[in-house]
């Protein structure tokens, strides 16, 4: 019997230490950081990608945003940006598991989350998986569908194109149209177009994101991280997820209507991911009064229309 017991404790302490173990593994993958008063609400960063980080929100509104009274959280997905990509599985699972390790690190209860981009989906599913933990939940420049977000983008850069007498290109858009939907090329050939035809950018910037963007210029970080991806991720995600396809609605609907967890968009016009009938479709799914749609800005609404972009926030939060 004292035996047994001798045997029950050494496996007991040998489980402690390995959770503990576990956790300081974790500390050391995952990259985060933080703004503002840990007693203040707070609201947690989801970059966009997947295979990008957190630089460009944290270079630019993340401490603005704190000084409006919130605990700011900021972070990079295990194997992107600046976390450790040696334990990498790149599955939503995981990545609730390291939303849930940031949570408890920051003794956060209960959260608003700001969805960039890819960070919209991922910030959905770990709502519709935890209710509870979210308070707010806002979609920017987010995805609801993927699968019409390349349509959109493939019609866009067609325009474009045709008006341009610009045959080589014509012919990759025939390919494109042509390919697997569901496929990573397919995602990736649709992205490369976007890019090559500036629709991430806005097409004329107003004053105060000039000299945002002029400060960004000289700040070593952003642009050290800001630009930079990873492409183990978005093929990770493809091939376990298969996130290319993922449709939000349902999820949306479910969270809106069954949890009563507000959900807001905050796109930009210039956005050429999302047509304006993307945009009627959100404000048709969570209310028109849910949905801002800024002039002069794109993809990074928190860049291209800081202000606007906080001072929403801060009418949302009260």
């Amino acid at each position: 019997m004292f035996q047994h017991k001798k045997k029950m404790k050494k496996v007991i302490i040998i489980i402690f230490a390995l959770c503990i173990i576990g956790t300081n593994l974790q500390a050391e993958e995952i990259y985060s950081e933080t703004f503002g008063d840990n007693k203040n609400p707070a609201i947690v960063f989801f970059h966009g990608g997947p295979g990008y980080n957190s630089a460009n929100f944290e270079r630019s509104a993340a401490e603005d945003l704190a000084e409006k009274g919130f605990f700011v959280v900021v972070y990079d997905r295990r194997g992107e940006g600046r976390s450790s990509s040696e334990n990498a599985a790149f599955t939503f699972e995981q990545s609730f598991e390291d939303i849930d390790f940031l949570l408890k690190k920051y003794d956060i209860n209960n959260s608003s989350f700001i969805g960039h981009s890819f960070g919209g989906i991922l910030a959905c599913k770990y709502a519709e998986k935890y209710p509870e933990k979210v308070r707010s939940i806002y979609l920017v420049g987010a995805p609801v569908s993927l699968q019409k977000s390349f349509k959109t983008i493939i019609k866009k850069c067609k325009d474009i194109y045709e008006k341009k007498g610009d045959s080589g290109n014509l012919k990759y858009i025939t390919m494109l149209e042509n390919m697997d939907t569901t496929s990573m090329q397919y995602a990736s050939y649709c992205f490369m177009h976007a890019m090559q035809n500036g629709f991430y950018t806005p097409e004329e910037l107003n004053s105060e994101a000039k000299q945002l963007y002029s400060q960004l210029a000289k700040d070593s970080v952003f642009n050290k991280y800001a630009a930079q991806m990873t492409y183990a991720a978005p093929q990770g995600f493809s091939d376990n997820e298969a996130y290319t396809t993922i449709d939000l609605t349902p999820i949306i609907k479910d969270l809106s209507n069954n949890n009563a967890i507000r959900i807001v968009g905050l796109y930009g016009k210039d956005d050429g991911l999302y047509s304006e009938k993307q945009i009627d479709e959100l404000r048709e799914l969570i209310g028109r009064e849910n949905v801002l749609y800024f002039d002069n800005c794109s993809h990074n609404v928190f860049i291209d229309r800081k202000n606007e972009f906080i001072d929403a926030l801060v009418n949302f939060e009260k």
